[in-house]
């Protein structure tokens, strides 16, 4: 199942830079459909009454986050998966985006 996730009442904190997405058993970079690499962005998600850590996976390496960076979600989905007896949720973006912070003079 597929769901849009809205994204307007979390605030997203990155945990580090982007890394690249590396698959399991050939343990080269995943490619998105178009051949543009993926990468995986760890995020603290803190909104009203929720405090989260999640993986997003985004086409293209994000520009301009690190550590501690707030970040904007673009065209966040939420799929579910199941392996076997294993199951879960991915997060996937169109874009991560760092939100600019106004400079204090």
């Amino acid at each position: 199942m597929r769901l849009t996730v809205d994204t307007t009442a979390t605030n997203f904190i990155t945990a580090g830079p982007a890394e690249p997405s590396v698959d399991f058993e050939s343990k080269q970079q995943r490619l998105d459909e178009n051949g543009h690499p993926i990468f995986t962005v760890h995020l603290f998600a803190v909104g009203s009454g929720t405090r989260d850590v999640i993986s997003v996976k985004v086409s293209g390496e994000p520009k301009g986050i690190g550590q501690f960076t707030q970040v904007k979600l673009t065209d966040l989905v939420a799929t579910t998966w199941q392996m076997g007896d294993r199951f879960g949720v991915s997060f996937k973006a169109s874009k991560v985006d760092p939100i600019a912070t106004p400079k204090v003079a």
